[in-house]
Order: structure tokens, then C-alpha cells, then sequence
């Protein structure tokens, strides 16, 4: 059973995270709970279908979300026989907007803006095990952000930022009883404030600071019957400490910016049918605020479904994984764009292999 225990939660996220903010990674430690040495690379594919309308569905968005890759690659490694080492690359935030037509021909008001933020992260934990089942882990996080907008209707505003990387930290604490493949891991990790060079209109140069906010995870799993596995987690987000606010941006109110924090529930049901093969069903779910949102973040929550599958050979382990997102409704400030229906479908593939 111990074979499927890890692999199970890394298809809660299938295809990257359609989530709170801008999130594309949970920032899970399941890895440093394998055994032995172990390494992973996964890769994930989201097409979301977002659209909206104004002037009660008289003018229509189109779907201004694009589809996008992430990927991530793990490395664990035993330091003597108490401690653990691991190291995370990955993306923790990222975001894509593509409102299609031209600004002025087409009657959506947001007809030609784009923007794109992306991010990379390398993540180096240490995790101390204690005799009473109990371990401590911690470490650093040093991330990297650029982000790039075209807005037409405020004034053909563009604004381009350098690429900034700051540093951050990972702190946790938790318990098992092996004997029930039982776990539970509380993890922080610190917010990481970058200071960000930027150019507007594509002359006027400046600076800001975006705190990529902190959060609190817990992972948990427990064995329920012969060969089979409750899993899941609880995520809290600081996201209304989140703003993108450029000095030179026309409007009175932040270009990005998020009123309230966010909590994504996930949970599943592993199960492995013999020696080769074992399967999972996930459910996610994030409550919506009700809250009037961005024009470059127009949702609202969301509900997910999941299925995965794990084909072990010798000490390689291969999951593939499908998720339906339905993503909340939601309504949009400036332009009152009315967002609903909207839903995406992940797939993800990960290859883990110990040795």
C-alpha cells in the first residue's frame, strides 16, 4: 500500500491549480515523505473556458483565458537515518489573459488586452524525524516573478517589469503511524515581498513592491480499509495581501488585487487493485466570496472532480490524471462583466522513480 500513498495526492492538482489568486502550485512536502532516494518530474496542461458578457449579454469577451503548461521536478535524498533532504522546483504563480478582437472594433471594452505573470522556484526543505513518530522540516524558498500587461481601453497602458528574485521560508510539523499509512503535515510558508522595477506606457520607469503572499497547508492521509486510502488537504491563502499596483497605472484602484483570502479544500479515495495498478477519485472545492473581482481574474471560486491512475514497475511509479474544474461566477469592477458557465479540464503526468 505504501507504494500509492505519495502519488495519490499529486493528481488533486492535475494540470496545474485553477484556484484563489494566481496560484498554479499547492507548495505540497508530500515528497519528503518517500523512502530512500527519489526523484520526480511532472508536467501538467489546463484549458480553462472563460468568458463573459456586458450590457445584459450585448457585447461578449470570448474566452480570454488560454490554455498553459507548468511543470515541476522533485529530488529527495536520506542525510543518516533521522533526516531527510528535498528539493522542489516549481511555479508557484502564474497567470494568462488574452481578451481576443481589436479594442475599438470589437464591442467588448476589454477586446485586446493581454497579460501575462509567470514565476519560477526553488525550494531546498531539511525534515528532522523524532523517535515518537513525529518530525519538524524547514528550509528556503527563492523565487523569481515578471509580469507583462497591455490594457487598450485605459489608455493603451502597457507596463513590463524586470525579473526580481527574493527569498522566503518553508517551516512545518507532522505525525505518522505507519502501521495505517496515517499522516498529517501542517506547513507555513512565509510571504516573499518583491520589489519590482517596472516600465509604463513604454517610456515611464518605476518601482513597486507585490507581496506573493503567505500560506498554511495541511496534508493528511489515513489508511480506511485493505489497500485503501482517504487523502486530502486544507489550503489557506493570504491572497487579499496581494496587489499589483504600478505607479503610473491611470485608474483609482489597484491592477490586480484580491478582497478577501482564499481556503481550497481537496479530498480523495486511493485504491490499489494489485501490485501494478492503483486508482483515485478527488474532489476540490473553494467557496466563492461574492466579492466584485479584476477583468484579469474574472472567477469566483470553483468545484473540481478527479481521476487518476498509478502504474508501478520495479521502482518506477507513472500517474496520469484528468480534472474538471467548474469555475465560480463572478462579476467584473470598471466594465461590469457578468462571468458565468464558465469550467476547464487539467491533465497531468507524473514519473517518480527511487533508487
Amino acid at each position: 500500500m505504501k507504494r500509492i500513498l505519495t502519488t495519490m495526492a499529486a493528481l488533486t492538482t492535475a494540470g496545474g491549480v485553477q484556484a484563489g489568486g494566481v496560484e498554479r502550485s499547492s507548495q505540497s512536502v508530500a515528497i519528503l515523505f518517500e523512502q530512500g532516494r527519489y526523484a520526480e518530474l511532472s508536467f501538467g496542461h489546463f484549458a480553462p473556458d472563460v468568458s463573459g458578457t456586458v450590457g445584459g449579454g450585448a457585447a461578449s469577451s470570448g474566452d480570454m483565458a488560454p490554455s498553459y503548461n507548468t511543470w515541476s521536478l522533485g529530488y529527495k535524498m536520506d542525510i543518516g537515518d533521522r533526516m531527510d533532504f528535498a528539493l522542489i522546483l516549481d511555479q508557484p504563480i502564474g497567470a494568462d489573459v488574452d481578451y481576443p478582437g481589436t479594442f475599438g472594433v470589437d464591442l467588448y471594452p476589454l477586446a485586446g488586452t493581454t497579460a501575462d505573470l509567470s514565476s519560477s522556484a526553488i525550494t531546498a526543505l531539511l525534515r528532522y524525524s523524532f523517535e515518537n513518530n513525529v518530525s519538524v522540516y524547514g528550509g528556503l524558498r527563492y523565487e523569481t516573478v515578471h509580469g507583462v500587461v497591455s490594457i487598450p481601453l485605459v489608455g493603451d497602458y502597457t507596463m513590463e517589469t524586470n525579473h526580481d528574485s527574493e527569498l522566503g521560508y518553508v517551516i512545518g510539523l507532522a505525525w505518522e503511524k505507519p502501521e495505517i499509512a496515517a499522516r498529517v503535515a501542517l506547513t507555513y510558508n512565509s510571504a516573499i515581498t518583491h520589489s519590482l522595477e517596472s516600465v509604463e506606457f513604454g517610456a515611464l520607469a518605476g518601482s513597486f513592491d507585490t507581496e506573493v503572499p503567505q500560506s498554511v497547508n495541511l496534508e493528511f492521509q489515513t489508511g480506511i480499509a485493505k489497500d485503501t486510502l482517504l487523502f486530502g488537504s486544507i489550503r489557506w491563502v493570504d491572497w487579499s495581501e496581494f496587489v499589483i499596483d504600478p505607479p503610473n497605472y491611470p485608474l483609482p484602484i489597484p491592477l490586480v488585487s484580491y478582497p478577501k483570502d482564499r481556503v481550497t479544500y481537496n479530498l480523495g479515495i486511493g485504491r490499489r487493485f494489485n501490485d501494478t495498478w492503483s486508482g483515485a477519485v478527488t474532489l476540490g472545492y473553494e467557496p466563492s466570496d461574492g466579492e466584485i473581482t479584476g477583468n484579469l481574474g474574472p472567477t469566483d471560486g470553483m468545484r473540481s472532480i478527479g481521476l487518476a491512475a498509478t502504474y508501478t514497475r520495479d521502482n518506477m511509479k507513472i500517474t496520469g490524471g484528468i480534472r474538471y474544474v467548474d469555475i465560480g461566477d463572478a462579476t467584473t469592477n470598471s466594465v461590469g462583466g457578468n462571468f458565468s458557465g464558465n469550467s476547464g479540464v487539467g491533465v497531468g503526468i507524473r514519473v517518480g522513480y527511487s533508487f
